[in-house]
């Protein structure tokens, strides 16, 4: 057998076998990808199992053989509330292309104002302290030009013309890649060939960059953010919140300040009514409180000790470069509202990976009592009945999102395998070179983006960066169901020139499951999302578009 078929064979059959492997290292939310491993796997692949016979790799043939060979496959209607109704509204084509195109525009704009400030920093003859200081006097336009950016309405859309590709990569930096032997520093270059160098960026937070805060210490509201923040609290402060009008502002994005409120009120926990709003807290948590007493000792019972287990397991694992989730105080939570889900929706039952679908509900609502930056808050400063409707309202939340897509999560995931085959037709017609090109490597679009859809992208974006993306979520139609698929094809694209240039099975792979979005912030999810309603308008009511 080639030396490529054997390392084929290993990465399909293995990856599940080797503790700390390549399937657990996610490049938004976990360590960075570590070359010494990967030539570990390299070297281990080099010889295939005895038990192989010559010739071309088996593929999975069904689902449930290709669950059982991946380490990320999750394991094998209780609420009463429905899911609000989204309906979609009429839009302007017009004002859609002309909106979405503008968005495009300004990025690629501020993309090569980075690319000329690059230049100058290579120049031999580098700038004086003073002309240095200069250009940093120049920074506030060009976040003006990201807020210009991002201010999109719900009013977007598909243009005929090709979507622009940025080449401008975001990428960790070098110093977060370990320093191989000199047996790996072919692996090691080949992964740094790949992550082109970026000038120097600040630190950003996990969470949420400084600068979207807007906390003592960092940047004063810009005009515009203050215009925004306004136009909310008008919206939210009717005896009947217009929740049409509500999802439109969120669109593009929802202050912190009124995040909170406005997720309960898109999400159905809440009433539009305003009146009805304080009792329907009292009486939801109350309810979950009921929960934990009816439902978490028999944690201990036999026949519900595998789904225990498996939960205390991943909790640890739950973003574990962000210390606020390192917390036992936020352990014990998240057990708890997992545990709880689990022992409510027998169809589905706890699978690996929900744990993190809990994770932007608590951030936003430990928003809602804290004023300071939340990476490192110490969650048992706050009085315990806030941290109990903090639970309560997390619980609640992530029930209603699971509910439009617990076809996910049943018995052989049906959900996840129609929204995968959708997103290879999608791609199929999108981009045919991408298309082929994993095609000619074998590369199947299960092995990369069934974890895009179990986990709605969270294991590929850093947490600032999904609660950005579930804000236009939940002012979408569908958003978590249906939307999500197109965002997955505008992601997957946004990639093209890194995938072209990976010539075989293991470097595709390794890519896909470890892209370079650590410093990636509103401004990259504004343009993903602008780009994915455009797709979503040529082909959502169209499918024969993309399929052949």
């Amino acid at each position: 057998m080639s030396g490529d078929g054997n390392k084929k064979q290993f990465w399909k059959r293995n990856t599940a076998k080797v503790p700390g492997n390549i399937q657990h290292v996610y490049g938004a939310q976990h360590p960075p990808f570590d070359p010494l491993l990967h030539a570990n796997l390299m070297k281990a692949g080099n010889k295939p199992p005895s038990t192989t016979t010559p010739g071309k790799p088996k593929k999975a043939t069904t689902f449930q053989e290709f669950e059982s060979i991946t380490s990320d496959a999750w394991d094998v209607g209780d609420d009463d509330d429905e899911l609000l109704a989204m309906a979609a509204q009429n839009l302007n084509i017009e004002v859609v292309m002309e909106t979405a195109n503008k968005v495009i525009e300004n990025h690629s704009k501020l993309q090569e104002r980075r690319q000329q400030q690059m230049d100058k920093m290579t120049e031999p003859d580098e700038k004086d302290g003073q002309e240095a200081h200069e250009e940093e006097e120049k920074e506030p336009d060009e976040e003006d030009e990201r807020e210009e950016g991002a201010e999109m309405t719900t009013d977007l859309s598909f243009s005929s013309e090709t979507l622009p590709l940025s080449d401008n990569r975001m990428v960790k930096s070098h110093s977060e890649v370990p320093v191989g032997s000199p047996k790996e520093v072919g692996i090691e270059q080949a992964v740094l060939h790949r992550q082109q160098s970026l000038p120097h960026r600040p630190v950003i937070p996990l969470v949420a960059r400084i600068a979207d805060q807007n906390t003592s210490g960092t940047p004063a509201m810009t005009q515009r953010e203050a215009s925004r923040l306004d136009k909310f609290r008008q919206v939210l402060a009717g005896p009947n919140t217009d929740l049409e009008e509500l999802r439109k502002l969120s669109w593009s994005g929802i202050p912190r300040q009124v995040r909170p409120i406005t997720w309960k009120l898109l999400s159905g926990y809440l009433p539009a009514n305003a009146e009805r709003r304080e009792s329907t807290l009292q009486r939801k948590r109350q309810e979950y409180f009921g929960f934990i007493e009816q439902y978490y000792d028999s944690r201990n019972d036999e026949h519900h000790q595998d789904t225990y287990r498996q939960i205390h397991i991943d909790i640890p694992r739950t973003n574990p470069l962000i210390p606020l989730f390192q917390q036992a105080s936020v352990q014990e939570i998240f057990e708890r509202i997992l545990f709880i889900w689990a022992i409510r929706h027998p169809a589905s039952g706890y699978v690996q990976g929900i744990n993190d679908l809990v994770t932007p509900f608590f951030v936003v609502y430990v928003f809602e009592y804290i004023e300071e930056e939340v990476e490192n808050f110490n969650v048992s400063s706050l009085q315990e009945e806030v941290l109990q409707n903090i639970e309560a309202d997390s619980f609640w939340c992530m029930s209603k999102l699971l509910d439009g897509i617990q076809d996910n999560y049943t018995f052989a995931q049906p959900g996840i395998q129609r929204k995968v085959k959708a997103l290879e037709e999608l791609v199929s017609r999108l981009d045919e070179t991408v298309h082929r090109h994993m095609q000619q490597y074998e590369v199947e679009y299960l092995q990369f983006a069934f974890r895009w859809m179990n986990n709605l992208l969270m294991r590929e974006l850093p947490l600032r960066c999904t609660i950005r993306l579930w804000d236009t979520y939940q002012a979408e139609p569908e958003g978590f169901s249906h939307f999500h698929l197109y965002v997955c094809a505008a992601f997957l694209v946004r990639w093209r020139k890194e995938i072209l240039e990976e010539k075989d099975f293991q470097g595709l792979m390794i890519l896909l499951q470890n892209l370079p979005t650590m410093h990636w912030g509103n401004e990259e999810v504004s343009v993903l999302l602008a780009e994915a309603y455009r797709l979503k308008f040529a082909f959502a009511d169209a499918p024969n578009h993309y399929k052949r």
